[in-house]
C-alpha cells in the first residue's frame, strides 16, 4: 500500500463562513490557503526569522527584575519584623497606666464655685473648687479677739509677777525684822536677868540690915523707927526682886522657853532661837508664799530662814538680788502660763486662717480632670473625693509577661512599644524599671486557692513596669488603659540605673537613686491628696514603685 502524498492528506482550510464562533466574530483577516513554496534568489532580512527568540529573552529578564524587586520589598518589609521576633520578647497583655491624685477638701463646708470639668487640663496650683468662706471668716475674727485677750492677760500677768516680786522683798524684810525682834527679846531677857540679880543683891542687903536690926531691937540699940524702916526696906527689896523675876519669866515665856530653866540659868536660850522662833517661822512662811508664784522653792519646808536665804542667793553666782529677781520673774509659772495661752490663741488663729485658705482647693499636680462629682451647693466633708487628676507626665506601661518569658528579662533593657491608638505610625521607646513581687492572680482581690479541688495549671503572668523614655504628652499623649504591645530587646545590653538586675536595691540605702517623695506647695494651701496607681484593665493591681530616673522622679504622696 503506497503512502499518500502530502497534498492529498492535507485538509482544506476552513473558510470563515464555515466556522461558527462562540463569541461575536472579531475583525480579523482569514488566513490564506496554503500555497507551495516559492523559491527565489532574493534573501529576506533575518529579523523575521530571529524575532521570536529576542522577545522571549526580554520577558525572562523582566520577570527576573520583577522577582528581585518583590524579594527586595519583602526583605525590606519583613526583615525588621523577623529580626524583632528573633531578638525580642513581647506580649499583647500590656496597658498604659499613670498616677491618679484624688482631690479632696481639708475642711467641710458648702461648695460655692467649681472652676473645672471633666477632661480639662490643669496645672499645679490652679484653683479647682471654692467653698463658702463666710463661716471660716467669722471663726478667724473670733480667734483674733482671743489673741487680743490673751495678750492683755499676759500684760496683766507681767504686772502681777512684779507685784509678787515686790511682796517677796517686803516679806524678806519682815523676816529679817522678826529675827531682829527675837534677838531684841533675848537681849531684854539678859537685861532683865541682870536687873533681877541686882534686885537680889539689894534684897540681901536689906535682909542683912533687917536681921541686924531685929537682933538689936531687944537691946534698944536702935530705935523702933529705924527697925520699921529696915523692915520696910527689906519687904520692898523682896517685892522688887520678885517683880524682876516675874519680868524674866515673862520674857522667857514670850520667847517660847520655860519660865524656870532646868539648868537654873535664866539667861540660857537655844543657839538657833532666832531661826526657830514662831514669829520667825511665820514670817518665813509668808516669804515662801510670796516667792512661790515666782517659781522658787526652798530645798526643804523645814529649812530655817538662814538656809532659805542661802539657797535664794545661790540662784546667782555673785548673789546679785536684782538679777535673781529678774530671772525669777522671767521664769515665773504665771508668766509662762500667760505666754502659753497667748501662743495657744495665736495657733488657734493660725489654724482658723489655714482653714479659711483651705476653702480654696487647688490642683496638686499637672494633669487632666476626671471623675468630677461635685457641683455648687453641695455640702462636702473633709477628705471627701471631689474629683481626680490623672498625671500626663508620670506615665508608664504595665506589661503582664508570661512566667515562661521572664528568664531573660532584666531592669534596663530597651523596649519598643506599639500602641494600638497610633498603630504603626508611632513607636514609643522605654526601659524596664522593675518587676512586681507577685503574679497578677496572687495580688487579686480573691487569690486562687490551689490547694482545694481539682488543679489545672495555668501559665501565670507577672506585671512588669516599663518607663517611657521619649514621651511628650503635648505631641502624642497616651491615655490610661490603652492597649500596648511591648517588644523587649533581650539581646541588647541593659542600660541606666540598676541595669541588669531583677530587684531594685534598698530604697533607703541608695540616696543617689532615691526618689524624692514630696509635695510642691502652690501659692495657696493645697488640698489633701492621696496618690495611688490603679490596676491595669486585665492585670491585678500593681503597687506604686518609685522611679529610679533622676531626671524625672516619681512624685508619689505618702499622706493618707
Amino acid at each position: 500500500m503506497s503512502s499518500p502524498t502530502p497534498s492529498s492528506e492535507t485538509p482544506a482550510p476552513a473558510t470563515p463562513a464555515s466556522i461558527k464562533p462562540a463569541h461575536p466574530p472579531a475583525l480579523t483577516t482569514s488566513p490564506s490557503p496554503a500555497a507551495p513554496p516559492i523559491h527565489s534568489d532574493i534573501h529576506e532580512p533575518q529579523a523575521v526569522s530571529s524575532g521570536r527568540p529576542s522577545t522571549a529573552g526580554r520577558s525572562w529578564l523582566v520577570r527576573g527584575v520583577i522577582g528581585l524587586a518583590i524579594l527586595g520589598a519583602a526583605a525590606y518589609f519583613f526583615a525588621p519584623k523577623i529580626n524583632r521576633m528573633l531578638h525580642t520578647v513581647s506580649t499583647d497583655d500590656a496597658y498604659v497606666n499613670s498616677h491618679v491624685t484624688f482631690v479632696a477638701p481639708r475642711v467641710s463646708g458648702q461648695v460655692a464655685k467649681v472652676f473645672v470639668d471633666d477632661n480639662n487640663r490643669v496645672k499645679q496650683g490652679d484653683l479647682l473648687v471654692q467653698l463658702d468662706k463666710e463661716p471660716y471668716q467669722v471663726m478667724r475674727d473670733l480667734k483674733k479677739a482671743a489673741v487680743e485677750v490673751a495678750a492683755a492677760d499676759l500684760l496683766a500677768s507681767e504686772h502681777q509677777v512684779r507685784a509678787f516680786a515686790a511682796q517677796a522683798r517686803s516679806n524678806r524684810f519682815r523676816l529679817q525684822h522678826a529675827i531682829e525682834m527675837v534677838d531684841d527679846q533675848i537681849a531684854q531677857l539678859r537685861a532683865s536677868v541682870a536687873a533681877y540679880e541686882n534686885k537680889l543683891a539689894i534684897l540681901e542687903r536689906a535682909k542683912a540690915d533687917f536681921d541686924r536690926a531685929e537682933r538689936l531691937i531687944p537691946t534698944r540699940a536702935i530705935s523702933r523707927e529705924d527697925y520699921d524702916q529696915r523692915l520696910q526696906a527689906f519687904k520692898v527689896a523682896e517685892a522688887d526682886a520678885k517683880q524682876s523675876l516675874e519680868a524674866v519669866h515673862q520674857i522667857r515665856v514670850g520667847l517660847g522657853l520655860p519660865a524656870t530653866p532646868t539648868s537654873g540659868d535664866l539667861t540660857s536660850v537655844p543657839d538657833d532661837l532666832d531661826q526657830s522662833f514662831s514669829s520667825v517661822r511665820e514670817s518665813l512662811a509668808s516669804l515662801m508664799q510670796s516667792v512661790a508664784p515666782l517659781g522658787f522653792f526652798p530645798s526643804s519646808f523645814d529649812a530655817v530662814p538662814k538656809r532659805v536665804i542661802e539657797d535664794f542667793y545661790k540662784l546667782d553666782p555673785e548673789g546679785n538680788v536684782d538679777r535673781i529677781y529678774a530671772k525669777l520673774m522671767k521664769d515665773a509659772p504665771l508668766l509662762k502660763q500667760a505666754h502659753s495661752k497667748l501662743e495657744q490663741a495665736k495657733r488657734d488663729l493660725a489654724q482658723a486662717e489655714l482653714d479659711l485658705r483651705y476653702c480654696d482647693v487647688y490642683a496638686e499636680i499637672d494633669g487632666v480632670i476626671t471623675r468630677r462629682n461635685v457641683n455648687p451647693g453641695n455640702n462636702v466633708q473633709a477628705g471627701q473625693a471631689l474629683m481626680a487628676i490623672r498625671s500626663l507626665t508620670e506615665i508608664w506601661i504595665d506589661a503582664n509577661f508570661k512566667e515562661t518569658q521572664l528568664a531573660e528579662l532584666r531592669i534596663g533593657q530597651r523596649v519598643e512599644l506599639d500602641v494600638d491608638m497610633y498603630g504603626k505610625q508611632r513607636v514609643f521607646t522605654g526601659r524596664i524599671t522593675g518587676f512586681t513581687m507577685g503574679t497578677g492572680s496572687t495580688l487579686a482581690l480573691l487569690p486562687p486557692q490551689n490547694a482545694t479541688g481539682n488543679f489545672i495549671k495555668v501559665v501565670q503572668r507577672l506585671p512588669t513596669r516599663i518607663e517611657l523614655t521619649d514621651y511628650d504628652p503635648d505631641k502624642e499623649p497616651l491615655f490610661v488603659g490603652l492597649s500596648v504591645v511591648p517588644y523587649v530587646f533581650i539581646k541588647e545590653e541593659p542600660t541606666g540605673p540598676d541595669a541588669g538586675k531583677v530587684l531594685q536595691p534598698n530604697f533607703l540605702t541608695t540616696p543617689a537613686t532615691k526618689t524624692e517623695v514630696s509635695i510642691q506647695t502652690p501659692p495657696a494651701e493645697p488640698t489633701t491628696v492621696s496618690s495611688e496607681s490603679p490596676a491595669a484593665p486585665v492585670a491585678a493591681p500593681t503597687p506604686v514603685e518609685p522611679s529610679t530616673k533622676e531626671a524625672r522622679p516619681t512624685k508619689t504622696e505618702a499622706k493618707q
